[in-house]
């Protein structure tokens, strides 16, 4: 089948979200359907009332493209169904970057078919493979036209397939959306990439790098801070490469991004996946905007080897060193600095030696994380005319790297630790909810739901291989109020990073010199050019802070938290208790309160009365006797 375009209507089509009339979206009716039990039936059915099932493959990037496309068809009166049984349509966003994924893609648009499901599929397998013998007969809405996924919807549900793949300019920002996690806003930054990968298919999907300006993403940074998102993460297909393609760079969206959150640190920004190449020029400014308070201490730096040859064959444009020099310098000027990194074993042309060099490299920066990927061969891309390694080679040596990551521990010494954690959800045990210290590692700790969307200091009382474990100690109080934040001065109203050691913090409440070293504030800890809060006692928390309150007494700590009434519900009627008990063994009731003082009142005055009623009717009852 030919792929069929947009025919737009007018010079600029239709602006974002709205729906165009049938006449501007390129259809193929199918052939006429007299079986009530298929689709078709549906014709006489109004848009807008049937039900989607919306899944999910990939990346990100994906997650937040599918977050747009359920906003969009929320808005125009769509049900949205985690039970693929239940919905009308089912809408398959793809991803390509590896086989089992394209593979599970495979399996569920079959069980569609054979479910007699209305389908749209999305995402870059499509955009990317738009001739795989899968999509026959499929609608299809490609990475760059999400925006028009109600257009497509309404047509396949008519029983028409409709193809949108072909476009020049980016989805808007400020789409509908529904996100998955209502305090995480996944938000992409630039589509497609400047490599050239030998074995990666996305770049065949998502193209050449399209940036969004920085003015573009600033209001989305506005806009979802004001809709209580508590965590934005960037996304793209490399975040170092942002901007190149527009004249401005990641350093300058990043310090433009970070002046905008909160200066409480109550919303964190989280900094996506870069490839080495693109940010080596920018380490020491990428460092700066890492230890701001506001931001994760966190970056993803795929090295997918650590041979140089390998490196060479992959066409990463970069070499071992050079990613050393990536992971190092941020070490050095970051304190906590966690990175994450991607390996793939078993390239074509990958040697004993090779694989070596890789192991000895993860040995010995010993990763909290490791994405560890077998070579899949994708189709149409250069790596996979290249010859294989052994299968079997290369699932042992996937193996046996797996097995050196695994007996990493990286958080020991951990135990005992207070650190401040922002808190976004639930553990898929549905016991524990999950936050994440500044250095982004994963801290379970067991708190009412309605501790979502905040942030707290925990006492880590145990880790574990992939997360630690906590006990909330106190919740962090955020300045929410539009009268608080007039307290600040204009000019503290936003965060700032703080790296001059004479000029004064950006997030104070009072100007006051930073507690900066002489050379930078690499020293400083999550907090500390943090707001003053509406408490003395939720005051934010640097490092130096936070040894303290390691040295303080916990007794002592405990009562404090107590009075200003932060304390866990546990905690509290363990004190009532103890309390009360005291109280019993004293023979005393203690200071009478004014509601106390009332309430007895009341109970001597109403025994009164009955005393009262009862002796006016023996009076009667004699009298009548």
């Amino acid at each position: 089948m030919e792929d069929i375009e947009d025919l737009v209507v007018g010079a600029g089509g239709a602006p974002p979200g709205f729906r165009l009339p049938l006449s501007s979206v390129g259809l193929k009716p199918k052939k006429k359907n007299n079986n009530p039990t298929k689709p078709n039936a549906k014709l006489s059915q109004i848009p807008g009332i049937q039900t989607i099932y919306i899944k999910t493959f990939g990346c990100s990037h994906n997650q937040s493209d599918s977050e747009y496309m359920a906003g969009q068809l929320a808005a125009f009166g769509y049900s949205l169904s985690d039970s693929p049984e239940e919905a009308d349509l089912w809408l398959i966003n793809t991803c390509t970057v590896k086989s089992p994924s394209q593979s599970a893609m495979d399996t569920l648009i079959a069980k569609c078919k054979n479910a007699k499901k209305p389908l749209v599929v999305a995402g870059c397998v499509p955009q990317g493979s738009r001739d795989l013998k899968e999509l026959e007969g499929v609608s299809i809405v490609g990475v760059q036209q999400i925006d028009r996924v109600v257009e497509v919807v309404e047509e396949t549900l008519k029983g028409h397939e409709v193809r949108l793949l072909n476009r020049k300019t980016l989805p808007a920002l400020d789409l509908p959306k529904v996100r998955k996690n209502k305090f995480v806003e996944i938000l992409p930054i630039n589509v497609g990439c400047l490599g050239a990968c030998t074995y990666c298919k996305t770049k065949h999907a998502r193209g050449h790098l399209g940036s969004y300006t920085i003015d573009s993403l600033v209001g989305r940074v506005n806009t979802v801070i004001a809709d209580g998102v508590k965590e934005i993460w960037l996304s793209s297909e490399d975040t170092g490469a942002y901007g190149r393609d527009i004249g401005v760079n990641l350093p300058t969206l990043l310090n433009a991004l970070v002046a905008e959150l909160p200066p409480d640190a109550s919303t964190m920004l989280r900094i996506g996946m870069t490839n080495p190449p693109f940010i080596l020029e920018h380490l020491k400014e990428i460092a700066e905007v890492l230890r701001h308070p506001c931001v994760y201490s966190f970056l993803h730096v795929p090295v997918q080897s650590g041979s140089d040859a390998v490196l060479n064959a992959m066409n990463r444009e970069y070499t071992v060193s050079e990613f050393r020099t990536v992971v190092d310098t941020l070490t050095d000027l970051v304190p906590g600095m966690q990175i994450a990194t991607d390996i793939i074993c078993g390239f074509p042309g990958e040697t004993d030696e090779d694989f070596v060099q890789t192991v000895s490299l993860v040995k010995e920066y010993k990763f909290p994380q490791v994405h560890i990927s077998q070579f899949y061969p994708r189709p149409g891309t250069p790596a996979a005319r290249m010859k294989k390694v052994p299968s079997n080679v290369v699932k042992k040596r996937s193996r046996e790297l797996t097995s050196v990551f695994e007996a990493f521990t990286p958080y020991n010494g951990m135990e005992g630790r207070l650190e401040r954690i922002w808190i976004t959800e639930i553990a898929t045990d549905g016991i524990h909810l999950v936050g994440h210290t500044k250095g982004y590692v994963q801290v379970l700790v067991i708190a009412p739901e309605s501790m979502l969307g905040t942030s707290a200091i925990v006492k880590i009382t145990s880790v574990g291989r992939w997360s630690v474990f906590g006990e909330v100690i106190e919740t962090i109080n955020h300045i929410n109020d539009e009268s608080s934040l007039r307290n600040n001065k204009p000019s503290q109203a936003k965060c700032s990073p703080c790296s001059n050691p004479v000029e004064s913090c950006a997030c104070t409440r009072e100007p006051e010199p930073c507690p900066c070293g002489p050379e930078s504030c690499g020293d400083c800890g999550p907090e500390s050019c943090g707001p003053t809060t509406i408490e003395e006692s939720s005051v934010s928390r640097n490092s130096m802070f936070a040894e303290d309150l390691n040295s303080r007494n916990l007794i002592g700590w405990l009562l404090r938290k107590r009075k200003n009434h932060v304390h866990k519900k546990v905690e509290c009627e363990i004190a009532l208790g103890s309390m009360k008990k005291q109280e019993w063994a004293q023979g005393s009731m203690g200071e009478w309160g004014v509601v106390d003082k009332a309430l007895l009142v009341g109970i001597f005055v109403s025994f009164l009365t009955i005393m009262a009623l009862l002796i006016h009717l023996a009076v009667r009852t004699l009298a009548f006797n």
